[in-house]
């Protein structure tokens, strides 16, 4: 009996996991999975069913890089299987953009530099989580900083607009850093900023550490034009410990979201958790995605 359980369980994974792809290769109305799992997995993600892949600023993009090394990382991106779309770890620490240790000449060139490689590389997003960099002291005037971040990020948005490229605020979480760790803080900035080259990036693993209701998404609505995604307790990937996504799913279903969901966490067995959790994160989505909004 249980044998024939796991079965059905299995082939309705199946059915729904092909389901997906065929809908989503024809009409594109389901979010597009990505992964965050940069160049050195690219063939494996691209086996398991991904078509877009994501990876850091540090490792293609930074002006610590020589125009050498740059460029041999453009051939790598040329030839690989999937479309590197993203970047993540936009700021190292050292460089400061919130609180009172923030030099904007220096910020601005840096990303200058960033987001003209961006362009080069076809890179469309790049990720602001960058905990260490936007971390302010504990007694620090938090208006003040809201204030001075939003004024940043508007001329942020001008250069990202200047290379076709979109900039995601990412609310991360309280062990993380002490700025802008919900949802809900990250879409008040976004909304001030209100720049179409500076958008918001629903962090789902964040929003699940924090306690914090998917009726934030609803919220902040097309403000968001990104997500990711992982398990809640180590941070796997979708399909390791069996989390349940569909609530925050609904959310960005009900706001008609058809953007991309990148998953974002630890692997430990690429062979096995990147096919896996393309496969399970496909048949949530497809299930919800599947049903009628309710208003």
């Amino acid at each position: 009996m249980r044998s024939m359980k796991s079965s059905y369980t299995a082939f309705f994974i199946c059915l729904v996991y092909i389901s997906f792809c065929g809908f989503i290769s024809n009409k594109q109305e389901y979010p597009r999975l990505g992964i965050v799992s940069g160049l050195t997995q690219d063939s494996l993600a691209y086996a398991a069913g991904f078509k877009i892949i994501g990876e850091s600023v540090p490792k293609i993009l930074s002006p610590t890089l020589t125009d050498d090394q740059f460029n041999a990382n453009l051939k790598k991106i040329k030839a690989a299987k999937c479309k590197v779309l993203s970047c993540n770890l936009f700021y190292p620490a050292s460089i400061k953009i919130a609180g009172p240790e923030v030099d904007e000449a220096k910020v601005l060139t840096y990303t200058e530099t960033v987001l003209s490689r961006a362009e080069q590389a076809g890179v469309k997003f790049i990720v602001l989580g960058s905990s260490g960099a936007r971390s302010i002291p504990a007694d620090y005037d938090i208006v003040k900083a809201k204030t001075d971040f939003v004024s940043l990020c508007k001329k942020l948005a001008q250069i990202a607009g200047k290379y076709k490229v979109t900039i995601l605020l990412e609310n991360l979480e309280t062990t993380e850093t002490n700025f802008i760790t919900s949802l809900k803080s990250a879409a008040e900035i976004v909304r001030k900023v209100n720049h179409q080259n500076f958008r918001l990036n629903a962090d789902i693993f964040h929003m699940m550490r924090e306690g914090e209701s998917p009726s934030e998404i609803i919220e902040a609505g097309t403000l968001i034009g990104f997500s990711e995604i992982a398990e809640k307790q180590n941070r796997s990937l979708p399909g390791v410990m069996g989390d349940d996504f569909k609530p925050y799913l609904k959310a960005l279903h009900k706001i008609n979201y058809r953007g991309f969901i990148f998953i974002e966490g630890s692997i430990k067995n690429a062979a096995t958790e990147i096919p896996l959790a393309f496969k399970y994160l496909s048949a949530q989505i497809a299930e919800v995605y599947s049903e009628k909004k309710v208003d």
